[in-house]
């Protein structure tokens, strides 16, 4: 195994010269509002985890249905349950502060911290997470998933990315076409420590996630006995270096492990779960991704000098007329971007991937356009509608999850050997066909 190596002192110096920059930019911005700084430097930090760790949401259901390997899927639900522990102690003491859930706010001044995530279960929270799923395997990645791998250099997701913004647009204004209407009325919106309290919400909770850990278990053993089971592979420089010498802080070896050593989803997962209940705390907010896209999808329209007077984008309009970059979720939006293409600068492996077919750019743009009108159709995305919605023991995260992986898999089922993606195993080898 390799034990010595060379550091890509220009990546190297680059990452450095971002840092850099970030650092000014965010205290420009704490000028401004404190807050503000905070947002882009949180960015940078979830997006530096995300592709440390190669971790992402549409790759739980990708990778076990290509390869029979459920690693990702089973981070994601440990994730799920350390962020509802979290999340629960901060509700709690809200509650106990006679705090109330965002929807009855009418009622009280005091609400609930991530309590916005708790939306109505109907049929935009069904159909926007089917197409939402159908999205993310077209595209390749989610909606966080996407903000990464374009700052990973994929142009797969800058193909992607302008399709998402745009198509929020429509998503959001039928999904307030649809609440207004008698179908849209037909659902439950419900707070689940309402009717089960605090414990016997997590015990239901984590008794769901159990269920899905032994589906995925029953799966692996099935692909194992079927012979159609792969292991997930570290490229040979992503592997942990032999602790056979003494230990030098200025060594490749050191480097190596603070930079280049690749992260596993498990780490991964518990990282992005303190990331999480940091924004909640700092914000009283969940994370979120896409109702950001639609205020960068309203400001462009509005650059073009088409004036946008529904109702339904009153508050985004407003937001956009405020400025972006006084926007936190453009911030930390950006950070993401940003926090992912220091990661493999600083790794020494970043570069631009046009590996894929012409033919592939339909099905990006495609998957981009359906996640885009998805996520808002269903007032979220893989964070909003079902991270964040399940974390904030929603009833419509549970929904939102039964359609996405129903897209999800559907999606599979049909365009299997017609879409060139990266390997759900490897990062930036050679391609495979789905």
């Amino acid at each position: 195994m390799q034990t010595t190596g060379k550091i890509n002192k220009n990546q190297l110096i680059i990452a450095l010269f971002i840092i850099i920059l970030i650092a000014i930019l965010g205290k420009l911005l704490s000028g401004t509002s404190s807050k503000l700084g905070l947002y882009l430097i949180t960015g940078v930090v979830l997006g530096y985890i995300l592709t440390r760790s190669r971790f992402g949401f549409a790759g739980g259901i990708k990778r076990i249905y290509v390869t029979g390997e459920g690693s990702l899927t089973k981070a994601l639900l440990i994730m799920f349950a350390v962020t509802m522990v979290a999340s629960a102690g901060i509700q709690w003491a809200a509650v106990a502060k006679g705090a109330v859930p965002q929807f009855r706010a009418a009622t009280s001044d005091l609400v609930i911290p991530g309590s916005a995530s708790v939306q109505i279960l109907n049929i935009s929270t069904i159909l926007g997470g089917f197409f939402f799923g159908v999205g993310m395997i077209l595209a390749g990645g989610c909606a966080s998933g996407t903000l990464s791998d374009l700052g990973e250099g994929e142009i797969r997701s800058a193909i992607a990315l302008p399709f998402f913004v745009l198509f929020t647009i429509p998503g959001h204004a039928l999904r307030h076409t649809i609440a207004d209407s008698a179908i849209g009325k037909i659902g439950a919106q419900v707070y689940l420590p309402d009717v089960f309290g605090f414990i016997g919400t997590l015990i239901i909770s984590f008794a769901l996630l159990l269920v899905l850990y032994v589906i995925t278990r029953k799966y692996e053993d099935l692909r194992k006995k079927e012979g159609f089971y792969e292991e997930t592979v570290f490229e040979p420089n992503e592997l942990p270096l032999p602790e056979d010498e003494d230990f030098k802080l200025f060594s490749y070896k050191t480097y190596h492990k603070f930079f280049i050593e690749r992260w596993s989803f498990f780490k991964g997962g518990m990282l992005l779960s303190i990331g999480f209940i940091f924004v909640l705390n700092t914000t009283g907010k969940n994370w979120g991704v896409t109702s950001t896209f639609t205020k960068w999808a309203v400001g462009l329209i509005q650059g073009l000098g088409i004036e946008i007077t529904s109702p339904a984008f009153a508050s985004i309009v407003k937001d956009v007329n405020a400025g972006l970059l006084n926007d936190g979720g453009t911030l930390r939006n950006i950070g993401i971007v940003i926090g992912a293409a220091i990661c493999l600068l600083l790794a020494g492996k970043f570069r631009f991937n046009f590996d894929f077919r012409l033919k592939d750019t339909i099905f990006y743009a495609l998957g981009g356009a359906f996640m885009g009108f998805g996520s808002r159709l269903a007032g979220g995305c893989n964070l909003g509608a079902l991270y964040s919605a399940i974390s904030s023991f929603s009833l419509s995260g549970w929904g939102f999850l039964i359609a996405l992986s129903l897209g999800g898999i559907v999606a599979l089922k049909l365009f299997e050997g017609k879409i060139n993606i990266i390997p759900p195993n490897r990062h930036k080898k050679a391609s495979t066909t789905l």
